[in-house]
């Protein structure tokens, strides 16, 4: 009889490979290059049972979204037919923001459903008034871009001209919005073939067997895992940068650890704010999630398993929980990064040998464009790399990214080729980690010319706020945001803007170092 590893593992690689199929077919670099894209398989019940090593936010989020569809599906508002596809990208139901375009299909097998393939990549323009759609002024989500509720984009196998019109006609970029609308349909497409195949080869009854049992090793193991930490509750808190000072939204959370797992309690965090930097329950969830797993070492399925011991409660109409029309492109990707960071600062506490200082603690989110003679209408989407923090036992890591992303950049060579821009550097920001007995890890310097007139719209963190040291260590390095105008005015940037710049205007990115671990005077 074969083993259910054997089985877990097949499911695994074909989550990855449904990953290579939507990178090697997507149009636009920021999936094709950076690979901003997750892919999971979730079994009849609704449950997580394998996920490709992805995108973190995208991941945990995927529980919350599913959960979500079932609950439509049972309750009759949409319907999955054999060889259909539902698309969406409402953040209150697929947990992310709009940006984070979502397609579903299921796997029948013999005429009853086995379960589903699910994958969510992050589309560079879904409409509204900035290129990249990631609208920093944005007071409701009805200025972040056009909402896509759950719509069968595939029936019976082919694809819905009409529907994907109606997308398409929606964004300022249609044909690279088509190209990685039919990669997305592609991937799923790899993704219930294989599970076919597995099925076919094994039963669907050992199939079945082997996920379940999957899911419990994953539990099992997780739990064995948070047996060796500290009992008891535990309260950190951070903040936004908003200009505010003392007045910037708060995010708080209260840890308890106890024999059944973790429970995250974000009670006292700020009420949802006319900024598009809420954070929807799926992106709270998914920033808790990934703060625990990261603490835990070895080998542990991420799957329902894990899933089902970490509790999160996030008060209705919170900052981390907010409710319709709230804006939150940012929620997405900057609090996400202050919520893992104030879930690993109350980790610090019961599980000090395991958590590092503060990373960069941005994605250090990058929009442009505009309509360039030889282009065309053009839209670029970049997140900068920083520095980790440094951690027990081991200095920080330069240049890469941080906690809820782990993108790789768009290379210059095709950045240049694609767009209207000119790099003038691109390197390590020496001495921006902080000092420690294991200093923090430097961020990045990338900077770049315009060739012609554009928008540009920057949302990023940790401007105003260093990232902090742990037990003795001191912070990293703010970031820093400076445009050069042609004229040689210089300008001082905030982390959250977008400004109207002209060809030969430089742009020059800092991005934050990480914190030192440890006191570099006494060694610890």
């Amino acid at each position: 009889m074969v083993s259910w590893e054997v089985i877990y593992k097949a499911t695994v690689y074909i989550a990855e490979e449904m990953g290579v199929a939507l990178k090697r077919s997507a149009f636009s670099p920021n999936i094709r290059e950076r690979m901003d894209h997750s892919c999971a398989i979730v079994n009849r019940d609704g449950l997580i049972v394998a996920q490709a090593e992805h995108i973190p936010v995208h991941l945990g989020s995927f529980r919350v979204c599913v959960m979500n569809i079932m609950r439509l599906l049972n309750e009759g508002k949409i319907y999955m037919g054999e060889g259909d596809m539902i698309i969406f990208n409402d953040p209150y139901i697929s947990g992310t923001h709009l940006n984070d375009v979502t397609v579903i299909a299921p796997i029948y097998y013999r005429g009853g459903i086995m379960g589903y393939v699910i994958n969510k990549a992050h589309q560079v323009d879904v409409g509204g008034p900035v290129p990249g759609s990631m609208n920093p002024l944005a007071r409701t989500i009805y200025e972040e871009g056009f909402i896509i509720p759950p719509v069968r984009i595939v029936k019976g196998g082919s694809i819905d001209n009409e529907i994907l019109s109606m997308i398409v006609s929606n964004t300022k970029t249609p044909k690279v919005t088509e190209g990685d609308t039919k990669a997305q349909i592609a991937a799923n497409i790899v993704g219930v073939k294989r599970v076919l195949e597995l099925i076919e080869k094994y039963g669907v009854t050992t199939v079945d067997d082997a996920w379940e049992r999957a899911i419990e090793h994953g539990r099992e193991i997780a739990l064995k895992k948070i047996s060796s930490w500290r009992r008891g509750s535990f309260e950190a808190e951070d903040r936004l940068e908003l200009g505010r000072g003392d007045n910037d939204p708060v995010v708080r959370v209260r840890l308890v650890i106890s024999d059944n797992g973790v429970e995250a309690d974000f009670t006292g965090t700020s009420k949802q704010i006319e900024a598009p930097y809420n954070a929807v329950y799926g992106v709270t969830y998914a920033a808790t999630v990934f703060s625990v797993r990261s603490i835990m070492e070895g080998e542990i399925p991420v799957n329902e398993g894990f899933y089902s011991l970490v509790e999160v409660r996030a008060p209705e109409g919170s900052l981390v929980n907010p409710v319709k029309p709230a804006p939150v492109s940012g929620g997405n990707v900057e609090t996400s990064q202050r919520i893992a960071d104030t879930v690993l600062k109350a980790l610090s506490i019961a599980v000090p040998d395991r958590v590092p200082a503060a990373g960069s603690g941005t994605m250090f989110n990058v929009m442009m464009g505009g309509n360039d003679p030889s282009k065309g209408y053009w839209a670029y989407y970049e997140t900068i790399g920083g520095g980790t923090g440094g951690r027990p036992g081991k200095h920080g890591v330069s240049g890469v990214h941080v906690n809820m992303t782990n993108t790789l950049n768009t290379p210059i060579e095709v950045a240049e080729r694609a767009y209207p821009v000119i790099y003038t550097a691109y390197m390590i920001r020496e001495n921006s980690g902080g000092k420690g007995k294991y200093r923090g890890g430097d961020g990045i310097i990338r900077a770049f010319k315009l060739l012609s007139p554009a928008r540009l719209s920057i949302m990023a963190e940790r401007i105003e706020r260093a990232p902090w040291g742990l037990w003795g260590g001191e912070p990293g390095k703010p970031g820093r945001i400076t445009i050069r105008k042609r004229d040689g005015r210089e300008l001082i940037m905030p982390g959250k803007f977008t400004i109207d710049l002209e060809a030969g205007d430089e742009v020059v990115i800092e991005t934050p170092g990480g914190g030192g671990w440890g006191s570099e005077e006494t060694g610890g």
